[in-house]
């Protein structure tokens, strides 16, 4: 398809990051560690330069590496991030320590859950959602009343593989999947409250801004 070529020429245009994120991307491929696509993380730290925030807060950490692409990106930010699983947890921990990144706080607990420590951090300049892609909505919902007026929350994966313009899928977990996305997507969309772009970059990005419609 043309569309797979321009996005293998797009990825071929980004220059190699350094060699303990090579490394670490290498370890999501090789243990299906769910991090963003190349494209989309770029084009993500592009707007991420452009707003300057003082504080990110990122819901799913998993092993470390977007909260660790952001920080260097952005030198002065300070980054609250959460996530659930322990593995995953100590897996962060042993690389932010690693790589010296104080100014990136790991929150260990449930994203839905987690609202009032996060809270102590608020307000955030940005928004990342990276986890349950079923709990979007809610994420959102939960989070977003902790964002400045100049703030915008970045959610990944919301094209999902494509499967989000397919009509029929026969695999049923990944159907009930699929139509949440598809739901959260709509929804988003829509918002009373929220400017929302869907980026067809890596996995689907979409940038909300708060704003109002018309």
């Amino acid at each position: 398809m043309q569309n797979d070529k321009i996005h293998a020429y797009i990825e071929n245009l980004i220059p190699e990051r350094p060699e303990f994120f090579m490394k670490m991307e290498k370890y999501a491929a090789d243990y299906h560690v769910p991090i963003m696509e190349p494209a989309g993380m770029e084009a993500m730290l592009q707007i991420l330069r452009i707003l300057e925030p003082e504080r990110i807060l990122e819901v799913g950490t998993a092993i470390g590496y977007s909260a660790l692409r952001m920080a260097y990106a952005v030198p002065d930010v300070s980054i609250v991030t959460i996530e659930r699983d322990e593995e995953r947890v100590e897996m962060a921990e042993e690389n932010f320590a690693m790589f010296g990144r104080e100014q990136i706080h790991l929150i260990k607990g449930d994203a839905l859950e987690m609202e009032e420590e996060a809270a102590k951090y608020a307000p955030y300049d940005a928004i990342f959602i990276d986890a349950a892609k079923g709990q979007y909505q809610r994420f959102f919902e939960l989070y977003s009343r902790y964002l400045t007026e100049r703030g915008i929350i970045i959610t990944d994966n919301v094209l999902f593989k494509g499967l989000v313009a397919e009509e029929t899928i026969e695999h049923k977990r990944t159907n009930g999947l699929v139509k949440k996305i598809k739901h959260f997507n709509e929804w988003l969309m829509s918002h009373p409250d929220y400017d929302t772009v869907i980026l067809p970059v890596g996995d689907g990005v979409a940038i909300s801004k708060k704003g109002c419609k018309g």
